[in-house]
């Protein structure tokens, strides 16, 4: 039994749109912005007969703090683009983009939302914060703005060093890749697949890298 837990955006189902859903679980904690709130959810909702946690991006920060209080099994782990920045904090690139982003999320919280967005928008998203789609985006920089920031847990890059671990990332952000070797260097295997940036997950190659992992991490 597989249970996939999703990223900062498509949820449940939708976000694992290329993983066969026969013997799977999705979480779906995109309700809950606060981080320990999201692990706990995951603890409830996971399979009591999971054989391999599978998590995206800002999901395995909540998966790695429920593994972390005991609250998930000791199974292996396959981390897809993990946001784990406290992994890596004071490397260049990681404070690169928490600097940015949390100045943002200063500005939200002194009720700029769109000085918020103006600097997630094009960081997060790929694309300007422009006044004609301000009224489409708002509800979406809300939505962010309120979410739990993914640093500032107390992880380390040993939190799953007692289970076998596979990161797998893309190849396009220097974060992520800091990231994974990072966890690297505490035992976890990792692997790179380019060509879906963020999403690794969706390209052919990525069953067989799971298959591969799985076989000998048993």
């Amino acid at each position: 039994m597989r249970y996939y837990v999703h990223g900062a955006g498509r949820s449940g189902r939708a976000a694992w749109p290329e993983q066969d859903g026969a013997r799977a679980v999705f979480a779906d904690h995109g309700s809950v912005a606060r981080m320990a709130d999201k692990a706990a959810r995951l603890a409830a909702g996971c399979p009591d007969d999971v054989g391999v946690v599978v998590s995206h991006s800002l999901g395995a920060v909540a998966v790695a703090l429920a593994h972390a209080a005991g609250s998930l099994p000791a199974v292996p782990h396959v981390l897809v683009e993990p946001a784990l920045y406290d992994v890596a904090r004071g490397d260049a690139a990681i404070e690169a983009h928490v600097g940015p982003m949390e100045a943002a999320r200063a500005r939200a919280a002194d009720g700029d939302l769109h000085g918020f967005w103006q600097v997630f928008a094009p960081m997060m998203m790929g694309r300007d914060a422009t006044p004609g789609t301000w009224a489409e985006d708002r509800p979406v920089a809300e939505r962010f703005a309120a979410m739990e920031p993914p640093w500032g847990h107390g992880l380390d890059a040993d939190v799953l060093a007692d289970v076998p671990t596979l990161v797998v990332t893309g190849a396009w952000n220097e974060e992520y890749e800091v990231i994974a070797s990072r966890l690297a260097q505490s035992g976890a295997r990792h692997v790179v697949l380019p060509g879906a940036r963020h999403r690794p997950q969706d390209l052919p190659g990525f069953e067989d890298a799971v298959a591969d992992f799985l076989a000998t991490a048993r």
